[in-house]
C-alpha cells in the first residue's frame, strides 16, 4: 500500500509540473479617458511559450508588417516586434531577442533592461504578475465558469485589480485593473492553446550570429 502511494503521489507531481509547460495566446486591452475629453484605446496579441526555466513571447504582427528594425545601414533595434527569450539560470533571468530575418541573437544585460520594457522579475515573465502580490489578494464572490479558476480582487482608493487565476495550470486566465472613475482600464485575457509546440524557437539557432545590445546603440 505505502508503495502504491508512492508511485500515486510521483505521478501527481509529474503532472503538475507538464501542467506548467504551456502554449497560450495572450490578448492586451487598454483605454485611457484624458481630461479634454479623448478616448484612446489599443489592442494587440501575443503568443507565449512557457516551458521549465523558459519563457517566449512574440508580438502577432499585421501580415502586410515592414519590421522598422530592417531598414538603413544602421539597424535599429526594435524589442517591441522581436521575439523575446526569458530563462533562469543560476536563480536569476536574462533576457535575448530573436531576430529571424537577420538570423540573430541579441543578449541584453541588466543594465539595458529599462529600455525593453522588462522589470527584470522572472515572477512577472513566468506567471505573468506577481505570485507573492497574487497570494495576498482575497478572494472574490464573483462567480467562475472555468472549473479550477478563482477569481481574486482588490480595491484601494478608487484603484481595482482583479485577476482570474488558473490553480492548475498556474496562470492568470484574466488580468484586470483600472479606477472606480473610468479614467483607465487594462484587460490581459489568456487562452491555453491545445497540444504543445514541440520545435522550440530557443533550440533552432543553427546558423544564427550572437549580437550584444551594445552592437545596435548609436
Amino acid at each position: 500500500m505505502k508503495r502504491l502511494y508512492l508511485l500515486m503521489a510521483a505521478l501527481s507531481v509529474a503532472a503538475s509540473a507538464a501542467a506548467t509547460d504551456l502554449d497560450v495566446k495572450i490578448a492586451y486591452y487598454s483605454k485611457v479617458v484624458t481630461a479634454e475629453g479623448v478616448t484612446r484605446e489599443a489592442r494587440y496579441e501575443e503568443r507565449m511559450l512557457r516551458r521549465a526555466g523558459h519563457v517566449w513571447n512574440a508580438r502577432v504582427l499585421p501580415a502586410h508588417a515592414e519590421n522598422d528594425h530592417k531598414a538603413g545601414p544602421h539597424k535599429h533595434f526594435n524589442h517591441v516586434v522581436l521575439p523575446r527569450h526569458v530563462m533562469l539560470e543560476n536563480g536569476k533571468p536574462r533576457v535575448e531577442f530573436f531576430d529571424a530575418h537577420a538570423k540573430e541573437v541579441v543578449s541584453v544585460p541588466p543594465a539595458e533592461y529599462d529600455n525593453i520594457s522588462f522589470d527584470g522579475s522572472w515572477d512577472h515573465a513566468y506567471y505573468l504578475l506577481d505570485s507573492k502580490r497574487l497570494k495576498a489578494m482575497p478572494l472574490s464572490a464573483r462567480a467562475s465558469s472555468v472549473p479550477g479558476a478563482r477569481w481574486r480582487e482588490r480595491e484601494e482608493k478608487g484603484l481595482f485589480e482583479r485577476v482570474l487565476w488558473d490553480d492548475q495550470r498556474q496562470i492568470p486566465l484574466v488580468i484586470e485593473s483600472g479606477d472606480k472613475a473610468a479614467t483607465f482600464f487594462n484587460r490581459m485575457e489568456l487562452s491555453v492553446q491545445p497540444g504543445l509546440t514541440r520545435e522550440l524557437p530557443w533550440q533552432q539557432l543553427k546558423g544564427y550570429a550572437h549580437k550584444e545590445y551594445s552592437d545596435f546603440l548609436d
